[in-house]
């Protein structure tokens, strides 16, 4: 079975820090582009960053470039989300997904307040 789990979210003050982690099993890890989505309840999902399987090449929203980063390690087949410098407007229920061609793979989220 394929399993995505994020974890790492919380509650914090503007201008905050938070590191994600999305830890997958059950699938061949180097084989999938991983990408991190946020949403808010009443709003379309939104992506946020995006690490390609060969994790040479990573994109962010406009809207977080510059304060977050996605990182990997691929031996403990996860991938980070370091959120710097926090915003009321990040807040949400952030997800990973694994993205191999056309299959598409989504884990439980985690969720993150930014207070103002």
């Amino acid at each position: 079975e394929v399993q995505l789990q994020a974890s790492g979210g919380g509650l914090v003050q503007r201008g905050g820090f938070l590191r994600l982690s999305c830890v997958a099993s059950g699938l061949m890890f180097d084989d999938y582009d991983i990408g991190w989505f946020r949403q808010v309840p009443g709003k379309e999902r939104e992506g946020v960053s995006w690490i390609s399987s060969s994790r040479d090449r990573k994109d962010y929203a406009e809207t977080v470039k510059g304060r977050f980063t996605i990182s990997s390690d691929n031996a403990k087949k996860t991938v980070f989300l370091q959120m710097n410098d926090l915003e009321p407007e990040d807040t949400a229920v952030y997800y990973c997904n694994a993205i191999r061609y056309g299959m598409d793979y989504w884990g439980k989220g985690t969720q993150v307040t930014v207070s103002s």
